[in-house]
């Protein structure tokens, strides 16, 4: 039942067995297969399928919200079965996804891991999509406790706490055939006349920072302001638009399509932990071994 709740989640988002399938890694029948076996269960069609993809049913709109929290609650219910297991062992879940990789913090904790035995990790999967994301940044310590990345979102700022552990270098992004692309460095004289996306659907105080720079110095770069967060759509549409895009450095193997080219902004932006305002006691140690571990890693304090 619980690959066909997320085989149903899936087909209900993507309106597709084929997009489906390609984000479960199985085939379009198998997808089929399962929405028919869940039908047969459920004894009523949850699914409208058409030559134009397929559609939620009034009963499959009223299942979708019960699907997720009942995944949601199995996921949750195996990480507290596995905590019972293991007597005392506490396991922090890490969100990742491609825009937010937990690559920084697993270093980091490789690193003393074997210190600390009373910890464990595990690694729960978000998709960076700008409508669903605001929520994500909202409820950090639901689906998982901790989620690693730039600081981009002032805006939801009162609903976690932050431990800095670096920072971004703010790079530009452009398309493979853009006349910039085989540049080694952009400067921002280099994007008179050029359109330059500026995403900043967090409301972050640097990327407006370096908004209001650009707008009262460089009035020749025609400014396009994209009111939303980060998502692999706007890289899509850059790449599409021949749009050049202000990005960081860490999100440069994003799109195979675009070259992320250092910049010569005299801007960073932060990187690091997002955690829950009240964290429990075992996450609170958690997230002091990692700024221990940080401090000694960068030879100064954060």
């Amino acid at each position: 039942m619980n690959e066909q709740l997320k085989t149903f989640v899936q087909v209900a988002e993507t309106g597709s067995f084929s997009k489906a399938a390609e984000k479960l890694f199985i085939s379009s029948t198998a997808v089929m297969k399962q929405m028919n076996v869940l039908e047969k269960q459920a004894g009523i069609p949850l699914l409208n399928r058409t030559n134009h993809g397929v559609r939620l049913t009034e009963a499959g709109a009223a299942f979708i919200k019960d699907a997720k929290f009942m995944l949601q609650y199995y996921q949750e219910s195996l990480i507290r079965m596995r905590q019972a297991a293991q007597a005392n062992r506490y396991i922090v879940r890490v969100g990742t996804s491609m825009l937010n990789p937990c690559k920084v913090l697993i270093d980091l904790w490789n690193g003393i891991s074997s210190l600390s035995p009373q910890f464990g990790i595990s690694i729960v999967h978000f998709e960076d999509d700008a409508h669903t994301l605001p929520a994500t940044y909202r409820t950090i310590g639901q689906s998982f406790d901790i989620m690693v990345g730039p600081f981009l979102a002032d805006r939801w700022k009162a609903h976690y706490r932050m431990l800095e552990l670096g920072s971004y270098r703010l790079c530009f992004a452009v398309s493979r055939h853009h006349r910039l692309a085989s540049k080694k460095t952009i400067s921002v004289t280099d994007l008179y006349g050029e359109r330059l996306a500026v995403v900043n659907g967090g409301n972050c105080s640097v990327i407006h920072e370096i908004r209001d720079f650009l707008i009262k110095n460089h009035p020749q770069i025609r400014m396009k302001e994209v009111p939303r967060l980060y998502d692999l759509d706007v890289f899509n549409r850059c790449e599409e638009s021949n749009t050049v895009m202000l990005t960081l450095e860490a999100w440069a193997d994003i799109h195979p399509s675009l070259v992320t080219i250092p910049s010569d902004l005299d801007f960073a932006l932060p990187y690091g932990l997002l955690y829950p305002l009240h964290p429990s006691e075992e996450l609170h140690q958690f997230i002091a071994l990692i700024q221990e571990m940080n401090v000694d890693r960068l030879g100064e304090p954060k």
